[in-house]
């Protein structure tokens, strides 16, 4: 394998992500950057080709597109897509993004792309489900950046209380990338602590909405969330590349609801290994059925073609 990745979108997202990759150290041997503006893509990639001389990892970095670059793509990484305007309905935003999405994924697939699609594009959930549908590729092959960042915020603030690291925290959001997503409360713990008894409700209650509506705060304070998704992408990456069969609440198909959303899940080289078996209690069921429901409720209103 030639460990090439494409990110679609060289706005704040995407060049974030790239930073992240060429930050820290990564299986990635080539990063291609490619977008609707190829000057944008360009200057992107001259930015962070500045930065091998003193970066941990050393990759080929360069602008390019679907044509001449998709074809050998073992991951191709998907930012793009347009912002609600004021005013605008969800209904119309969806009819744009998906209009989008099936102009990049029809050349994508005529170059010959056969390797893992990892879409971060909101409403990504529906997106991603998206992407399935018009590449035709193995389920698998397609996931979405799901609640991996949702659940980095949760993993953080739920360590802040309890005076711990974060990586010793064991907790997932799950459901939609958006407000219906909720906290696995019956499965997480700290050093198999219950963190439903370390926990008070009150303070559980507060965490869980810090970690669904920190991006609001983020982008009422600086106008968009970009540095958590770099790192998070940087994360799921590493795990597909580096075939670590890390779990991760990415988003990935079931067959039960036919649709995508946000589930711990094994990742490796062939992308989804298996979505992990939990039993969920009688709340967190009716919570996630609503969450599915709002995630198919958008999909119903995509166009078919």
């Amino acid at each position: 394998m030639s460990n090439k990745v494409m990110i679609i979108g060289t706005g704040n997202v995407g060049a974030s992500i790239g930073f992240s990759l060429v930050s820290q150290r990564t299986a990635v041997n080539e990063l291609v950057l490619t977008d609707i503006n190829m000057e944008d893509a360009e200057g992107e990639a001259m930015d962070l080709r500045d930065t091998l001389a003193v970066a941990p990892t050393q990759m080929k970095i360069h602008s390019g597109t679907y044509e001449s670059d998709a074809g050998d793509c073992d991951i191709i990484i998907i930012t793009a897509g347009v912002p609600q305007k004021p005013g605008e309905t969800r209904m119309e935003l969806l009819a744009k993004n998906s209009a989008i999405m099936k102009s990049m994924i029809e050349p994508i697939m005529a170059a010959g792309f056969n390797g893992i699609f990892l879409v971060v594009s909101n409403p990504m959930d529906v997106m991603t489900y998206l992407t399935k549908r018009y590449s035709g590729l193995p389920d698998e092959q397609v996931l979405g950046s799901g609640t991996v960042l949702d659940s980095a915020r949760l993993r953080y603030k739920i360590a802040e209380k309890l005076d711990v690291s974060p990586r010793s925290v064991h907790a997932y959001q799950i459901g939609e990338h958006g407000d219906s997503e909720f906290a696995l409360w019956s499965e997480a713990d700290v050093g198999r602590q219950s963190l439903e008894k370390l926990l008070s409700s009150e303070q559980r209650a507060e965490v869980e909405e810090f970690a669904r509506h920190e991006a609001y705060d983020i982008i009422n304070k600086k106008g968009a969330t970009y540095y958590g998704i770099g790192a998070c992408v940087t994360k799921i990456v590493n795990a597909i590349l580096e075939d670590t069969k890390e779990v991760l609440p990415v988003s990935t198909y079931d067959h039960y609801s036919d649709s995508y959303f946000g589930w711990p899940s094994v990742i490796g080289r062939k992308g989804v290994i298996r979505r992990c078996d939990i039993d969920l209690t009688e709340e967190e069921s009716v919570k996630l059925q609503k969450s599915i429901n709002a995630i198919k409720e958008a999909i119903a209103e995509c166009p078919e073609d």
